[in-house]
């Protein structure tokens, strides 16, 4: 089967690629690098010629409201009608969980459009919702700092390691289309404030946690339901302590 990756090389999509490629599929693992740019459409046509499998990875350069906006509508349009055109059969994107439910997070409304813009298209479609990573907790931490301290919400988070995030995406990808949502979380559902607590313990970070309710989320307040699937999910492999000791190690 052949299989175009958009942002074939970033944390998720290297991964994915890996996995496909080890099944024998023929893996097209497009970015900007290799001449395949899904803004200017760049490549796409010739990458997407006798591609039965799109899988959308691609991720914003800018978090800014407006720029992550113009972001994910042009390329979500550039690609779908590329794959239209080559006759794609299963279009697989990566969306985030609780996206509709956070409206104040412009990253979140961006999704949402992508989203529209998919479910749209006419293409046979699958929408895998994920839970943060935890390769992002880092970043997360720095967000929310000021000083020495962290301000966190209490809301209930469930980040999910990039490994078993691609093993999903691939797995999806090789199984008919959903036309549909399937969410993926990790094993382990905490606050927020606790989590990140951890992660900064066992990085060696003096900085203090502090539960903060009104502390939030790259513009949106997270309560008990923002980030965190309400209904069946799929569940990763990876606790947060075994993802903790890995990093470690690494």
């Amino acid at each position: 089967m052949k299989i175009v990756v958009i942002g074939g090389t970033g944390l998720i999509g290297s991964k994915t690629v890996a996995i496909l490629r080890q099944g024998g599929n023929e893996v097209v693992a497009a970015s900007p690098n290799n001449g395949i740019n899904s803004i200017t459409g760049e490549g796409l046509e010739e990458a997407m010629a006798g591609t039965q499998v799109v899988i959308d990875l691609a991720n914003s350069p800018s978090f800014e409201d407006k720029a992550v906006l113009e972001f994910f509508e042009t390329a979500g349009r550039n690609v779908l009608a590329v794959e239209a055109s080559a006759g794609v059969r299963h279009h697989v994107a990566l969306s985030i969980v609780g996206t509709d439910r956070t409206p104040e997070n412009g990253y979140f409304r961006a999704k949402v459009a992508q989203e529209k813009l998919i479910v749209a298209s006419g293409i046979s479609f699958t929408i895998i919702r994920s839970t943060q990573f935890m390769e992002f907790l880092g970043g997360i931490a720095d967000a929310g700092t000021q000083g020495n301290v962290v301000r966190l919400s209490p809301g209930m988070f469930q980040p999910i390691a990039s490994d078993d995030v691609a093993a999903a995406v691939a797995g999806v990808a090789l199984s008919a289309p959903r036309n549909g949502i399937v969410e993926i979380a990790g094993p382990e559902r905490a606050p927020f404030n606790e989590i990140v607590a951890r992660y900064l313990k066992a990085a060696g970070d003096s900085r203090e946690v502090v539960r903060d309710p009104e502390a939030r989320y790259f513009g949106g307040l997270v309560d008990e339901q923002s980030l965190v699937p309400l209904g069946d999910a799929r569940i990763g492999r990876t606790s947060l302590d075994q993802w903790l000791a890995q990093a470690k190690k690494g």
